[in-house]
C-alpha cells in the first residue's frame, strides 16, 4: 500500500512511534510517506519505499501565528495526488486529524476518497485536548476518522470520558523493538558520566510542562544530599532554561548534566541507576519502557 503518516517529528513518544511504525510497513513492503515540517529525527536514511515531505509554512506578516494546519492540509492534498496515497494515518490528534479532515475533503470535491487512522498518543487528550478551546474540534475530528486507536486501554478510557465519541477506539499499545536492545553493551563506560563513588539519576523528555522538570531538578537535589550522585538530561523544550537556572540557584550545576537531544537513549540508559520520570497523567513513556528494558528501576 501507499501510505501517508503525519506526526510531530520531535523525540517525544508519537513522533517516535509513528516513525518506527513507518519504517517497519516499509521494511515489509509498503510505501511510505511521512509529511511534516522537518524530517523525523528516527527517520535516520530514506530509501525507495520510504520518502519524507516537508510541510512549508510562508511567512505572512499578517498572521500573529502562521497557520500550520492550512498548510499541512494543503499539502497532505498535493502528496496525496501526486503519489496516489490509500491511506492516510495521523499521530496525535492536534492539529493532525482536524488537517487530515479537511484534505479529505477537499480530495472529496475532485472524486478521491482516502480512508484516515487517527492515534491517540497522550496529551492531545488528556490535557491540550480536553481545552474547552480545542474540545469541539478535537471531538469532530476523532469522531470522521474512519479507525481511531490510541496507545493504551488508559488512554482510551479518557478520551471516552471526556469526549462524546461514537467511533470504537482499538487500543495498540506503544511498542518497543526488543532487538535493539539484545546485544547489550559489554562496557558502559560509566567514568564518562560519573565517579565511581556517584550513583547516576537520568530523565529524558522534550522538557515541556506537563513533564515537571522542576521536580526532577528538586528530587535529585534530595538525593544528592544523602549520596553522591549526578543527574542526566536528555531532551530539550521551553522547560530547559528554568531547568538550569534552578540548578543554579540550589548550587548543584556541577552535578547535573544537560546533553541536550540523543538517539543513544539505549547507551545513556546503559550508565544509568534509576530513571526518573515524574510526568503527569501519563504513567509510563517510550524512555520508561526503554529503561525497564536496560533492567534500570523506573519512578
Amino acid at each position: 500500500m501507499k501510505i501517508a503518516i503525519v506526526c510531530y517529528p520531535t523525540f517525544g513518544g508519537s513522533g517516535v512511534v509513528a516513525t518506527e511504525l513507518g519504517i517497519a510497513l516499509a521494511n515489509r513492503g509498503h510505501e511510505i510517506h511521512f509529511v511534516t515540517y522537518r524530517q523525523p529525527v528516527r527517520l535516520e536514511l530514506l530509501s525507495n519505499n520510504i520518502h519524507f515531505h516537508e510541510v512549508h509554512v510562508p511567512e505572512y506578516p499578517l498572521f500573529h501565528y502562521q497557520p500550520y494546519e492550512l498548510a499541512l492540509s494543503s499539502k497532505l492534498v498535493d502528496t496525496i495526488k501526486m503519489y496516489g496515497i490509500e491511506l492516510l494515518h495521523v499521530h496525535y490528534a492536534i492539529p493532525h486529524a482536524y488537517a487530515g479532515y479537511m484534505a479529505k475533503k477537499i480530495l472529496e470535491e475532485e472524486g478521491i476518497y482516502i480512508p484516515m487512522i487517527t492515534t491517540l498518543h497522550g496529551t492531545d487528550i488528556t490535557l491540550v485536548g480536553n481545552h474547552p478551546f480545542y474540545k469541539p474540534a478535537v471531538t469532530f475530528s476523532i469522531n470522521k476518522s474512519e479507525v481511531v486507536t490510541s496507545v493504551s486501554a488508559d488512554l482510551r478510557q479518557k478520551t471516552l470520558d471526556f469526549f462524546e465519541i461514537d467511533k470504537e477506539i482499538e487500543v495498540i499499545p506503544n511498542f518497543i523493538d526488543k532487538r535493539k536492545y539484545s546485544a547489550g553493551f559489554t562496557d558502559c563506560q560509566r567514568t564518562l558520566m560519573a565517579g565511581e563513588d556517584e550513583k547516576i539519576i537520568t530523565h529524558i523528555s522534550n522538557f515541556r510542562k506537563v513533564k515537571h522538570i522542576p521536580d526532577v531538578i528538586k528530587v535529585f537535589y534530595g538525593i544528592q544530599k544523602e549520596m553522591p550522585a549526578k543527574l542526566i538530561m536528555v531532551g530539550e523544550g521551553p522547560e530547559k532554561e528554568k531547568a538550569e537556572l534552578l540548578c543554579d540557584e540550589l548550587g548543584i550545576t556541577q552535578k547535573v548534566v544537560f546533553l541536550g537531544q540523543s538517539s543513544e537513549i539505549d547507551r545513556i540508559l546503559c550508565f544509568s541507576d534509576l530513571f526518573l520520570l515524574p510526568s503527569k497523567s501519563e504513567s509510563f513513556g517510550l524512555a520508561a519502557l526503554e529503561a525497564m528494558i536496560n533492567k534500570v528501576p523506573v519512578i
